[in-house]
């Protein structure tokens, strides 16, 4: 019997890894920190499980919802409105989340050093120097994902 976070993560993971996902266990540890466990209005909404902002134009096969957030500014919190990508379901959310990593990745070196990490971690670090404003990220990703190892390791185990 799977806790509710436990579940989450079994979920998580096994959707970044059929819709391709690189590190697909470290990817189900962000979108548990992203969404508050699947429980954020924007996942419950919009599917959104990473806090992926709207481009301009409007990501293909994407709809767009407008919510509050804080961001991490000039080194404090703040509040303000943006516009979040819409998915129809987990899938697209994965899947559109590798497609912007790789589409941004020439803009940001950050990305492109995390899509050639050779492990989940230090995807995670080079990933979360530019995903998110929040100073503590990778840190908060590798935390969840450290407490939850096991798991992550019997689902492949069992999945072999």
């Amino acid at each position: 019997m799977h806790t509710a976070q436990e579940e989450f993560l079994l979920k998580a993971e096994e959707t970044a890894r059929v819709a391709g996902h690189i590190w697909p266990a470290y990817a189900a540890s962000e979108a548990a920190l992203e969404s508050g466990w699947g429980r954020s209005l924007l996942a419950t909404k919009a599917n959104n499980l990473f806090g992926q902002k709207q481009t301009h134009p409007a990501f293909h096969g994407t709809g767009t919802l407008t919510l509050p957030t804080k961001e991490f500014l000039h080194g404090a919190w703040v509040s303000i409105n943006a516009e979040w990508m819409s998915f129809p379901d987990w899938p697209s959310c994965f899947k559109a989340r590798m497609e912007v990593l790789r589409r941004l990745s020439k803009e940001y070196p950050g990305y492109a050093r995390a899509l050639a990490a050779p492990d989940g971690v230090t995807f995670i670090r080079e990933v979360s120097n530019v995903w998110s404003t929040g100073p503590q990220r990778a840190l908060q990703v590798l935390k969840i994902y450290d407490q939850h190892r096991r798991l992550f390791e019997n689902q492949a185990t069992h999945a072999a």
